[in-house]
Formats: C-alpha cells, structure tokens, sequence
C-alpha cells in the first residue's frame, strides 16, 4: 500500500472516525483507527463498544489530490498517528506499508517509521439491513437531536433513560428524551412509506453523530437493524448500537388541560432566565420562582449566602389563574434554547404539576416538558 495525498483533507476525515476510538477498551486493536486504500479512494475506520465510524475520501476528490501507487490496508494507533500528521510539515504526505506491518510515513524533510497492526484482526461492521431505512435533510437530523438530546438521563441507574427514543408510525417520526424530571419531544412528518419501528439511541451516539455531519452533507439514509442503526451519508457511515428495554410511556405524562397560560419571546426569556440563576446558582437549591397575575409576571431568583434578584419580565399575552411555582433554572435555559428566536406559550395547570412550552406557531411539531420544584 503506497499513496500520497493533501494533509488538510486527510486530517478531516481522521479527526471524524477519531470520535469512535477510545483508550479504554478490552480490544486494544481498537485504540486504532483502520485504514483501508482502494482505486477508488481511502477508507478510515474507528470503533469502540457504542459507536463505529467509516469515512471515505475519494480519489476523484479534487481536495484530496491523491495519487495511489498501491492498495492495501492496515491500523495504525490513533493517538499517536493522529499527532504525527498534525505536525507534519508540508502540505502532502505519503504513506507506504512496508514488511512487517510497519508504515512509512514521508512530509517534506519528516520521515516516520511506525508500527501498525494486520487489518484482518480489525472486527467486522454490521451487516446493513435496508429493509427498514428511512431518509432526513441533514440539518433537519441535527436539528432533532439538538432539540432532544440534553434531556437525555445522565444517570446509568435507568439506562434505557440515557438515550433517545425514536418511533415511526403512521408516516410521522416522533423523537423523545426524558431523565424523568424534563421531556423533550419532537414530531417529523415523512413522506414515504417507510416500516414502523421503535428504537431507543443511546444519546451519547446522538452527539457525537451531530457532532460528525457537515454543512456539505445533504441527506442522511437511516438503516434500523436488530441491535444497531447506521446513519449514511455520502462520504460516512456512522454506526450506533441501541438501548435494549422497553422506553416509559411518556404520552400519559403530558397535559391536556391548563389553567394559566403565558406567551413570551425566548431570547427575552432566556437573558431573565440567565440573570436570574446567577444568584441561584449560589444556593444549594437552584430554583427560581415565577410569580404570575392577571397584571404583571415577576422572576425571582434568591442565594441566601449572596443575595436576591427580582425581575418583572416582558409578556406576550397572559390568561387564567394567578400562579407562583418553582423550578430549575438550569433546565428552562436548555428548553429555551432549543427553540431558537421564537415566540412560546407556556401552560401551567398548578404550582406542583408538570408544565409544557411549545413554539405558539406549529404548535405539537415540538414539546418541553419541566417539572416544577415543590418549596415550602
């Protein structure tokens, strides 16, 4: 295996698969990342226990600027590897797989001598299943997961919590995220027919997956098999094992009926919210109370160690009853900022009952769901 290629576009396509290989696994072939060179271009891969990624650089790929003198393969340790090639000093470097599995590695006036691992140890990815695949903008996938991950449970005690459930009925992906005290929930409409499932993706995955798209990358092809999903596009596979167990039914957590509702815009919203837990942050409680009356809407935020602040916050429109309740400041700033600039409705039914946001145009496309802080 021989080839030489730009530096800079090489690097991108390492740094991506990077994200799958970590130091702590069982199988040491996996600290390394696999590289695979065809006629048709360079393949990386990188896995651990959750994630595999592949990423294809082509050969007609004017950036790359490849020239293959030989394929071949063979997996390099990715921390060292990785470090080598940012440092390099030309703009091209070569790659030459020499006896023994060592590699050869020439920039410029730098020559290294590394030692790699036989390719045929590294596992196997999944065999695809595209019997039950579906298809997303790319944006609108990021888009979905930045507005449910972080409601995701943090805690191992409840793993099925830990990720993103994902059902496709009646032609409409709904994705929702709880940890049991916030909800977070997104409706997709899809226009083809596509077989129904129920999945649970661990959130992590769903991070580093966002973290992994690109502005260039158009359309994602979602392929659901028995324990993994596969999110392509054109230039990477990304791979995720799935939460086994049952996901709550969180249908049942979400109200019908309110008595007090309030419109406010977000970004308004959110600089009170931000100001406010500036003091809470500093109590060991960190709440904040909202104090809502026909004529005014007051925030409160309050460290006895520090001092209090207090706010009479700019409202939309109000209606029905007076209501003061408690809640974390932390996870009204994370709802709030999933919405982007917008104009929400809050409803409220009591100081001690759960209380959603939703957008006040396309309202049950997307849901925030907060429960309140009981104080005495």
């Amino acid at each position: 295996m021989k080839v030489t290629l730009n530096r800079t576009a090489f690097t991108q396509q390492l740094q991506t698969v990077q994200r799958a290989i970590s130091t702590k696994t069982t199988m040491p072939i996996l600290t390394g990342v696999k590289i695979d060179l065809a006629n048709n271009g360079l393949t990386l891969t990188g896995s651990n226990a959750d994630i595999s990624i592949e990423s294809f650089l082509s050969s007609d790929d004017e950036k790359a600027k490849m020239n293959i003198e030989s394929t071949g393969s063979i997996v390099l340790q990715a921390r060292f590897f990785n470090e080598i090639i940012r440092r390099l000093p030309e703009d091209h470097v070569t790659f030459e797989v020499l006896d023994n599995n060592q590699v050869e590695i020439t920039s410029g006036k730098a020559n290294f001598l590394v030692n790699g691992l036989d390719s045929e140890s590294y596992p196997h990815l999944p065999a695809v299943d595209r019997q039950r695949e579906i298809q997303l903008p790319a944006d609108m996938l990021n888009k979905l997961i930045n507005e449910t991950v972080f409601s995701v449970s943090q805690h191992e005690s409840r793993p099925i919590l830990t990720g993103v459930h994902f059902t496709l009925q009646n032609n409409r992906l709904l994705a929702v995220a709880t940890d049991s005290h916030r909800l977070s929930q997104r409706t997709i409409p899809l226009e083809n027919d596509t077989e129904e499932f129920d999945i649970v993706i661990p959130g992590k995955s769903l991070v580093e997956l966002s973290r992994s798209l690109t502005d260039e990358e158009d359309t994602v092809k979602i392929s659901i098999m028995e324990n993994q999903v596969l999110f392509e596009t054109e230039t990477m596979k990304f791979y995720s094992r799935l939460l086994e167990g049952k996901y709550p039914d969180t249908d049942r957590l979400i109200p019908s009926s309110f008595n007090t509702e309030i419109e406010f815009d977000v970004s308004g919203l959110l600089s009170a919210i931000e100001r406010a837990s500036l003091l809470s942050h500093e109590s060991r409680n960190n709440i904040v109370r909202l104090q809502i009356t026909e004529n005014s809407v007051v925030l409160h935020g309050n460290s006895p160690e520090v001092g209090k602040v207090e706010e009479d916050l700019k409202y939309e429109k109000v209606s029905g009853d007076p209501l003061e309740i408690s809640f974390n400041p932390d996870y009204m700033k994370d709802a709030l900022r999933a919405f982007g600039n917008t104009t929400i409705r809050i409803c409220f039914i009591s100081a001690v009952r759960p209380f959603t946001l939703e957008p006040t145009e396309g309202q049950g496309d997307f849901l925030q769901l907060i429960t309140p802080v009981r104080t005495n």
